[in-house]
């Protein structure tokens, strides 16, 4: 498959905004190039100049450690960047649509509306699984792009391998695998399929086991002409100077990546378990990701008696498949310990009143 042969025509034919910095990438210099005032600022006289346009040093870092050339990633002000940048450079508005699967991320279906594109749904299975026949029977001309989020928010949940490489491999169009909680499961990521999936879009972010959330740096992984379109529409400076000097710090630690997963997943285990023994709670849902979800009579009043006592999770009971149900993220043991306390409380009154 030809991934440009896929584009909006008139995106297939833009020029690209030409920066002062596309034009000389030099590090040394008097710079008289870019409009930018000479005498620096007042903060530290560094941040006068604009940063690298394509994040260089970030992406040679990250090659390192994906394993994959630095020319077939995309840095993005979040994933949702990337996910925004998809959209409009393969999906003609008013005409072409998506193709959701939910229970899945908002922002898949928040763009879409943005662009005005229109949006398929083939639900998830019960147990939060792709529906392989009903997802190929729904692909009709305009189904432009699958968005399959894997492990899936808010169920937590891996998705088959075999399901997901069958329907990347027979798409006719661009397939993103959205992998923003890849970190902590013990699935291997698609990074390392990207060279059978010439449609295939592999997004990660820096806000979960990275602990970068504030910082909005999102990252996409596919062949080098798809990254090459992603380049060409993003604008010029979208993730700034400071933002890219704290990533860069983040990954020269890429080591303490390991300790904060395996300190994660050692919560979400504790977690789990005291959940599984509640009598309150019905179900817990297998997580792969930082988050558990759960099933409880009574969800709404729980999390408005947990609202009350200042602990905040997420009430998901009105979305497909997710009726009665709360989504808890993982956190220290001080806050695992002091959440099933008020859990255990608030729930338990709750019992109580409606006996």
């Amino acid at each position: 498959m030809e991934v440009t042969a896929l584009l909006r025509p008139h995106i297939a034919k833009l020029s690209p905004y030409s920066s002062a910095r596309d034009e000389y990438s030099g590090k040394e210099g008097i710079f008289l190039d870019a409009n930018e005032n000479p005498f620096g600022d007042w903060v530290d006289g560094k941040y006068h100049r604009y940063p690298d346009p394509y994040q260089q040093a970030i992406k040679e870092k990250l090659s390192a450690l994906k394993g994959i050339p630095a020319q077939r990633i995309f840095l993005g002000n979040g994933s949702d960047e990337a996910i925004d940048l998809l959209i409009r450079a393969f999906c003609e508005p008013n005409r072409d649509e998506v193709l959701l699967l939910p229970p899945t991320y908002g922002m898949y279906e928040v763009s879409a509306g943005i662009n005005a594109v229109g949006i398929r749904r083939v639900p998830l299975t019960s147990d939060f699984q792709p529906d392989v026949a009903a997802i190929q029977a729904a692909v009709r001309p305009e189904t432009k792009m699958l968005f399959l989020c894997s492990p899936n928010n808010p169920s937590g949940n891996k998705m088959e391998r075999s399901a997901l490489r069958q329907l990347i491999r027979e798409f006719p169009g661009i397939v993103v695998v959205d992998e923003a909680y890849i970190d902590f499961s013990d699935e291997p990521s698609f990074i390392t399929e990207l060279d059978d999936f010439p449609n295939l879009v592999v997004i990660q972010t820096f806000s979960k086991a990275w602990g970068l959330a504030n910082l909005r740096v999102g990252m996409a992984f596919s062949s080098e002409a798809l990254i090459r379109v992603l380049n060409l529409i993003k604008p010029p400076y979208n993730i700034s100077g400071l933002t890219q000097e704290k990533v860069l710090q983040a990954l020269e630690q890429a080591e303490q990546l390991d300790g904060h997963v395996k300190s994660l997943l050692a919560e979400r285990a504790f977690l789990e378990k005291a959940l599984e023994r509640s009598e309150f709670v019905e179900k817990v849902f297998p997580s792969h990701a930082n988050f558990i979800l759960c099933k409880l009579p009574h969800a709404r009043a729980v999390y408005e008696g947990l609202l009350k006592q200042f602990i905040i999770v997420r009430d998901r009971s009105k979305v497909l498949l997710c009726a009665d149900c709360l989504r808890i993220s993982v956190g220290t043991r001080e806050e695992n310990e002091a959440f099933l306390a008020a859990f255990e409380q608030v729930a338990g009154t709750l019992a109580a009143e409606k006996l």
